[in-house]
């Protein structure tokens, strides 16, 4: 079974020498104080940042915990659909959350998002950006005016960008109140590793450590991260050619159905798509070797989600896409 259920990437982020040698260089018998910093400055670099401006902790995730134990009291905002940890952590550390629902086509209204930071001023306000599990990508005045309301009422707004290495770069001031998460899981290859950055003042990002672990991530971890980013040829080629393949997956599903399914246009290394013949589409591709993403709740039930694979298992399951579009077809033509 080929799993494209969780976004990952197909390929890995460097080769199996390279892992060796670094594992060889590596000395696990000090903590990673060195290897921590030397880190940061690699992908500070990368991106034109300052140390400063970023810290890294184990994945996302504990980015987002983070959030809702250390920025201050009061509910947080975020979107139906959204990512659905915003709400298992808000649960577990019992804070309030409170949601904008999506309009029937998936897509968010900026006028009912401010309406709802007035009504209930959060302490806090996240969202995706491009949004997981639609893959759309809000403008940068659509993100600047949020941040500007969420200024104005003193609270903070997180924009979690797991995906954005497969979508458009946006300028947004990088005040106290905005905070920034990438994680190391998707265009950059490393799942498994459990990296996950913080970018904002130096300010947040002591609040935000106020909780920290001593040493969030091992030496071996920060080795291999540190050197994938040291090797700028090496990184753009890997996320070029998942962006390809990005490509490549929305053009199976835009191409071969999308008149008859709903395609949501997306800029990330997934594919959402929707409507009464979505999940019929998808237990059919499940039957033939590939596993997407389904949804159990009623809102999403009659979407499924599809995340790249290497371009050969691309060509395959365009090929059951076209199985599956000729028997419909067929169906209908009987039906007639």
């Amino acid at each position: 079974m080929i799993r494209i259920n969780k976004n990952e990437s197909p390929i890995p982020a460097m080769e199996s020498e390279k892992l060796k040698e670094i594992i060889a260089s590596s000395e696990f018998n000090f903590y990673p104080d060195e290897e921590y910093d030397a880190f940061l400055e690699s992908y500070a670099n990368f991106y034109g940042l300052s140390p400063n401006q970023i810290s890294a902790a184990n994945g996302s995730d504990e980015w987002i915990q983070k959030c809702m134990i250390a920025l201050p009291e009061g509910p947080v905002l975020t979107l139906n659909p959204d990512f659905f940890m915003y709400t298992a952590y808000a649960q577990q550390i019992k804070r309030p959350i409170y949601y904008v629902d999506a309009e029937p086509d998936f897509t968010f209204s900026l006028y009912k998002i401010l309406n709802e930071i007035r009504r209930i001023k959060p302490a806090f306000f996240i969202m995706s950006v491009p949004h997981n599990p639609s893959g759309i990508q809000y403008p940068e005045q659509f993100l600047n005016e949020i941040s500007q309301l969420m200024k104005e009422i003193g609270g903070y707004f997180v924009i979690d960008e797991a995906y954005l290495d497969f979508g458009d770069a946006y300028v947004i001031d990088l005040e106290d109140h905005v905070i920034q998460m990438r994680t190391l899981s998707k265009a950059f290859a490393l799942a498994g590793l459990r990296v996950g950055i913080v970018i904002s003042t130096e300010k947040t990002i002591q609040k935000l450590n106020s909780i920290a672990h001593p040493y969030p991530l091992n030496t071996l971890t920060l080795q291999i991260a540190k050197s994938l980013f040291d090797d700028t040829d090496r990184v753009q080629s890997l996320i070029n050619r998942q962006r390809n393949l990005s490509i490549q997956l929305r053009d199976i599903f835009e191409e071969h159905v999308s008149d008859i399914i709903h395609v949501i246009p997306s800029k990330t290394n997934f594919v959402l798509t929707y409507g009464d013949l979505a999940n019929d589409l998808g237990e059919y591709i499940y039957s033939n070797g590939f596993f997407p993403r389904f949804y159990g709740d009623n809102r999403m039930s009659h979407t499924v989600r599809y995340s790249i694979a290497t371009e050969h298992q691309l060509n395959e399951l365009e090929q059951i896409v076209i199985d599956w579009r000729k028997s419909y077809d067929l169906s209908q033509e009987k039906n007639n």
